[in-house]
């Protein structure tokens, strides 16, 4: 399977590290022109510096903040002028927002509210601004990255953060139905546990040598994820290999 994306346009939020970083590269490098935004602007320098874009592909960033509704929707329009389309979205923009697990009792609603506005706003709003030049083409890729902690317990305890993003599997399936008759897909990844960010450092770090080893022993390939990892699902999930499917949620977490 060789998947390639010349002349089309992508869009990946949360490109300032981690999963958003390997997934703006893995589309450049397969000949995309692609966009990726952040809020934190000095990652995204690091992201622009390493990219190695295939002929005719490219990255471009830009500083926006998923939850103003407003800017995402300038952001998008934008691109849509500069290209003429919008082929690719990938809802990347999320975490616990340096959040860590603490009981029901201590959690402030501006705590609870934070990682909704992240993971599941940012996603509803960047699905808005796209929709419109998707469905105009009649085509479309959405790839929303959830996490396994959508369809179980999070690991890191944290209450918003397991519910934000069960959240955007929901918001997967309902976007799948109703824009299927224009031709666009709407998926989602749920990745296992991946040393992706600080965030997911620090969490490592927290479980000691013990807890770690025990981590890797609930895997059946005996390995944590790499941002590869994802990426490559994503990449599937955008090719035209994956035409008929569509409100799917891919475990990707090394067999758990």
């Amino acid at each position: 399977m060789n998947l390639e994306f010349p002349g089309k346009t992508v869009i990946v939020t949360g490109g300032a590290h981690g999963l958003g970083r390997a997934i703006a590269h893995a589309f450049a490098a397969r000949g995309a022109r692609t966009w990726t935004c952040d809020v934190l602007a000095d990652g995204l320098a690091e992201t622009a510096a390493q990219a190695s874009p295939a002929p005719g592909g490219s990255l471009e960033t830009a500083v926006v903040d998923v939850t103003d509704r407003a800017a995402a929707g300038r952001f998008v329009d934008g691109i849509a002028q500069a290209t003429g389309r919008i082929d690719v979205l990938v809802n990347n923009a999320g975490g616990v927002c340096g959040q860590v697990g603490q009981s029901i009792e201590d959690v402030t609603a501006e705590q609870w509210r934070v990682i909704f506005d992240v993971n599941v706003d940012g996603s509803f709003h960047f699905a808005q601004a796209v929709a419109p030049h998707m469905k105009a083409a009649r085509a479309g890729r959405i790839v929303n990255i959830s996490s396994g902690a959508g369809l179980g317990i999070s690991l890191t305890g944290i209450q918003a953060y397991a519910s934000a993003k069960a959240a955007q599997i929901g918001l997967t399936r309902q976007l799948a139905h109703e824009l299927g008759p224009f031709g666009i897909t709407v998926n989602s990844i749920a990745p296992g546990f991946v040393r992706s960010n600080p965030s997911a450092e620090r969490q490592w770090e927290s479980y000691g040598a013990e807890g770690q080893q025990r981590l890797i022993e609930r895997i059946a390939l005996r390995r944590i994820g790499t941002p590869a990892d994802i990426a490559h699902a994503v990449l599937f999930f955008a090719s035209e290999y994956a035409a008929w499917i569509t409100g799917q949620v891919l475990s990707v977490n090394g067999g758990v």
